[in-house]
């Protein structure tokens, strides 16, 4: 029972940034390992970034390692996707979600999912 808010998409050019924010309902975010997927028109929904339940341990797809820093604030019950360096490539509908613990996560069986942000990068 877990409610999830994607914001801080929007258009972009190319070599820009962007800091997506994901809001959690209620008071147990800091139990959930978190994390960050995209799906573009005409491709699948695509695995970007997740973090542990206290931000100790972090994990990249090779499409953004470099580029994009996840973090968590879980006293303010909110993570985060730092965006830097965006391409083109890069557009896609970006969407939070939760598991209920790493290994989970690992296995990208999240219970939890967002609405989504539109991220837009023009070239």
């Amino acid at each position: 029972q877990v409610q999830l808010v994607e914001s801080g998409g929007g258009l972009v050019q190319a070599g820009g940034s962007l800091r997506l924010s994901c809001a959690a309902s209620g008071r147990t975010f800091s139990r959930y390992a978190m994390g960050w997927f995209r799906q573009a028109p005409g491709k699948e929904r695509e695995f970007v970034a997740a973090i542990s339940r206290n931000g100790g341990i972090t994990d990249y797809a090779d499409a953004v390692k470099g580029r994009f820093t996840i973090s968590r604030d879980n006293a303010k019950n909110t993570m985060y996707l730092q965006m830097n360096s965006l391409k083109p490539e890069d557009t896609a509908v970006y969407v939070c979600a939760a598991a209920r613990d790493w290994l989970l996560a690992q296995s990208h069986e999240y219970e939890y999912w967002g609405q989504g942000t539109q991220v837009t990068v023009s070239s």
